[in-house]
């Protein structure tokens, strides 16, 4: 099978996909913006040939390449596991007869208000939303619906560039710190209390053949907004409690509505007073590095399975669900540089047998913000059998493992 991969570089987990697709057989035509040069021999073993474009998301220069590649061998399948690639890559594969995610799924996937229309009107549970062009149509909203309210970009991934106005003041702010006031259309929701988790899939004909809850804490606004917060992404393994059905009903009704075939889906929730509330999904995996806290969780190779399913229709391998497994992200104490580490060995010593993997970047490095992301400076990565123990051992950590910066 030949399976054009875009952007196998960049970020640092495509390489997972990359070497998962080779494994079960495919030949892997890489297209990207990077020198083939910067790969390493490792990653250049698993491509059977690459194409650098002058942007991986220009769709002009992307159908380019993937029609050169059809000159010269049968082109199976046209994959794309980042948000930002996942409407070029429907859209050049339609034009070009290639199967997968339609085009219309992506979008759907991509565009926070059509998205919740077409779910809404299937009655899933979801905040009330719009789109707005301007300032006056987002006072408006905020006026007939009632504060607080959250403004996000209407393609937008996680929380970049969103912003919550809990009054007429607020909503200005964010007015102005979204660009809505210079014309960049924007989308606004009632702001949903509750729990805040997601729900993750990989499907294989419509049908979800994997899945994995995660929960963070604290919320994700709150999280990227406060710099001596230790936040944390935790995957359980209790997925048979019964306190998740709901969740997991919620998760095939909005796979099924959207049109999913074989693809990995990650489905952000949150449970409050009003109870379960659908908020957004994308149709490809988390970021973060989560899918590395599902493989460390469940002892298996989850970019295999993805594999699986994009080159044979089928799954390989069941989760094992031993583990529960979470990240907790450490933040400098500081912008600047990183001068040194508190209670590194210690910490990392006593939960040696159930730390998986972590990251301190060397002094020296420049740190990075707050609203970089959990992974932007030091992190580490813990599974234990018991989640509630997990979650202690991360609270142990983030109190006492501290990253200085001057």
């Amino acid at each position: 099978m030949n399976v054009i991969f875009m952007e196998p570089g960049f970020p640092a987990n495509q390489r997972q996909f990359v070497r998962a697709l080779a494994s079960v057989g495919a030949n892997v035509i890489g297209i990207g913006d990077r020198p083939y040069d910067s790969f390493d021999d490792e990653l250049k073993s698993w491509l059977g040939s690459y194409q650098k474009i002058g942007s991986i998301t220009d769709e002009g220069a992307l159908e380019w390449a993937v029609r050169q590649a059809q000159e010269k061998i049968w082109v199976d399948r046209l994959e794309a596991v980042v948000e930002a690639h996942v409407m070029p890559a429907a859209h050049v594969r339609e034009r070009c007869g290639i199967p997968g995610t339609s085009a219309r799924t992506a979008y759907l996937c991509r565009d926070k208000v059509a998205m919740k229309e077409v779910l809404r009107k299937a009655g899933v549970p979801t905040a009330a939303s719009a789109g707005v062009a301007g300032a006056a149509e987002a006072r408006e909203f905020a006026q007939a619906v009632g504060y607080p309210v959250i403004i996000k970009p209407r393609d937008g991934a996680g929380a970049s560039g969103t912003y919550r106005a809990n009054d007429a003041r607020e909503l200005d702010a964010a007015i102005r710190a979204s660009g809505l006031d210079d014309g960049a259309p924007a989308a606004i929701e009632e702001f949903v209390e509750g729990h805040e988790g997601f729900y993750d899939t990989l499907t294989i004909n419509g049908e979800v053949e994997h899945d994995f809850i995660s929960h963070y804490y604290p919320n994700v606004l709150e999280a990227m907004r406060a710099r001596w917060i230790s936040p944390q992404i935790v995957s359980t393994n209790r997925m048979d409690s019964p306190g998740y059905d709901e969740l997991k009903a919620l998760g095939r009704q909005v796979t099924e509505l959207l049109g999913i075939g074989n693809s990995a889906t990650h489905m952000e929730w949150f449970f409050g007073p009003r109870g379960l509330r659908f908020s957004e999904i994308g149709c490809r995996p988390p970021g973060v590095g989560q899918w590395d806290s599902y493989c460390a969780g469940n002892e298996f190779d989850l970019y295999r399975e993805w594999a699986m399913a994009v080159c044979h229709a089928r799954s390989e391998q069941p989760p094992s669900r031993r583990y529960a497994c979470g990240i907790i992200a450490l933040r400098p104490d500081r912008d600047g540089r990183i001068s040194g580490y508190d209670g590194v060995e210690e910490y990392l010593r006593k939960h040696e047998d159930c730390v998986v993997g972590h990251h301190f970047p060397d002094p020296g490095t420049p740190t990075q913000g707050v609203e970089a992301g959990y992974m932007a400076n030091a992190w580490v990565r813990v599974r234990h059998p018991d989640f509630d123990a997990l979650r202690a051992i991360l609270n142990e950590i983030g109190e006492h493992v501290h990253v200085r910066a001057h």
